[in-house]
């Protein structure tokens, strides 16, 4: 399974969607980045393309009227994810906008989510 690594430009416009918020948290994932709110990641980037986890009408909204691509790896995209349309990668008029609103309906769908639990301690036994 390849892993892209995402540009240092990938991220400076990944980090320029996503909500400046005290409670929104971006860390690294994998070469790339994921945009946390409670514990949940809501928006992450695997290369160049940008993922929403969005609600099921928004992203059935969202597929239906955009060239929208699978979020991950070809061979086993992240399921009830969506990629935003690569062309939005580009500097056409709008697609910020656009891409950035997105990303806001995926952090107010999952902000509105339970909480993840925190991971118990791993005891380790040698």
């Amino acid at each position: 399974m390849e892993m892209p690594k995402a540009s240092e430009a990938d991220k400076k416009r990944f980090r320029s969607l996503v909500p400046d918020l005290p409670e929104v948290v971006i860390k690294p994932m994998f070469g790339n980045l994921g945009a946390f709110v409670n514990g949940n990641m809501f928006a992450g980037l695997f290369g160049p393309t940008v993922g929403v986890k969005l609600s099921a009408a928004d992203k059935a909204a969202l597929e239906s009227t955009e060239r929208t691509v699978p979020f991950g790896p070809a061979e086993r995209p992240m399921g009830g994810w969506t990629g935003l349309p690569e062309i939005w990668n580009g500097e056409g008029a709008g697609d910020e906008a656009r891409a950035k609103g997105w990303v806001e309906k995926a952090f107010e769908h999952v902000a509105g989510l339970p909480p993840k639990a925190a991971k118990a301690p791993r005891n380790s036994k040698k």
